[in-house]
């Protein structure tokens, strides 16, 4: 509660078993089956699959370089009936977006207005970037009515197999969050809450966060200064300063599908842009991470190897 501010309490705050399932119960407790929900465009595939598997419909709502546009969000609520609109304001995944402070109350009024919930998924708020200064707060921390369900995890800053997780929420919404729980996972073991609670706890937390936040800054710069070198026909908009991933467009017409494979051929995995999209996509993308790699110096070899899966895909198309 502390970490998420505002008005929210340790009474507001039930622990799960990693943010996904944090997720999961969120929408499994506000969207009843057959409903909309409102997403960003793109947005995180593992949230789309949540949203597909509880027998929900995603309806896109574009993100720019400052987030989800708020205008089209209104649009959006009035045409669907939506009453769920799940975002991540911080270093959104894909696109690496924070949402812009002219949007953040406008984004919780347009919610509280079609009588909504806001399921904020807080995910890389620790995976914050060495040059990045101080990140905006929670929009929960500004959010007085109960209209943001907070989502937050220690998994991305610990291991893949640490799951533990926040899930906050105020008012009545909060007791079908915890009967939802208990339903589907009952709870999270104690003597991994215990771990969790040593381990944030400890002198060597903050200086791990700090050790971390350097390392991804070295790693983002190594690889946009690669993709410069290399790959210039690759675009990159926005540079984010936190996550673990950049966003790349596609020169028109490049299948996402053949550079994939390519890039596999030549020994090095990226993400196609496809499953990002909960409808038709408006240009083919790509995803790298530099989270998943011993250090800089492979970082730099897999750029180089994407440059030959690039010049196989440009031939293979020109032959055709």
């Amino acid at each position: 509660a502390r970490t998420i501010g505002g008005a929210l309490t340790a009474a507001d705050v039930l622990i799960t078993a990693g943010g996904q399932s944090a997720l999961a119960t969120a929408l499994s407790a506000l969207a009843p089956p057959g409903a909309p929900v409102l997403v960003e465009s793109p947005t995180y595939p593992g949230m789309l699959a949540i949203a597909r598997a509880a027998g929900l419909r995603p309806v896109p709502v574009p993100v720019d370089a400052d987030g989800v546009r708020p205008d089209l969000l209104a649009d959006a609520f009035r045409a669907s009936g939506a009453r769920v609109f799940v975002c991540q304001p911080l270093f959104q995944n894909p696109t690496g977006a924070v949402l812009a402070p002219d949007r953040r109350a406008e984004v919780l009024r347009i919610a509280r207005e079609a009588g909504a919930f806001v399921v904020e998924d807080d995910f890389v708020r620790r995976l914050v970037h060495e040059d990045a200064g101080t990140p905006p707060r929670p929009l929960a921390a500004d959010d007085p009515d109960g209209v943001v369900v907070h989502v937050c995890s220690l998994t991305k800053a610990t291991s893949p197999s640490f799951r533990v997780s926040a899930l906050a929420a105020r008012g009545p919404v909060l007791q079908r969050l915890r009967a939802i729980q208990v339903v589907e996972t009952f709870f999270v073991p104690r003597p991994l809450q215990e771990a969790a609670l040593e381990l944030v706890g400890s002198a060597a937390w903050p200086r791990h966060l700090r050790a971390v936040s350097a390392a991804l800054r070295t790693r983002r710069d190594t690889m946009t200064a690669g993709l410069r070198h290399h790959l210039p026909e690759l675009a990159l908009p926005h540079v984010p300063s936190g996550g673990y991933h950049l966003w790349l467009r596609l020169p028109d017409g490049t299948p996402e599908p053949a550079l994939t494979a390519s890039a596999l051929r030549a020994g090095v995995a990226v993400t196609p842009g496809r499953p990002y999209f909960s409808a038709e996509p408006p240009a083919g993308h790509v995803r790298l991470s530099f989270a998943a790699v011993a250090g800089p110096e492979e970082i730099t070899e897999g750029i180089r190897r994407l440059r030959t899966a690039w010049e196989e895909t440009a031939a293979s198309r020109t032959e055709r």
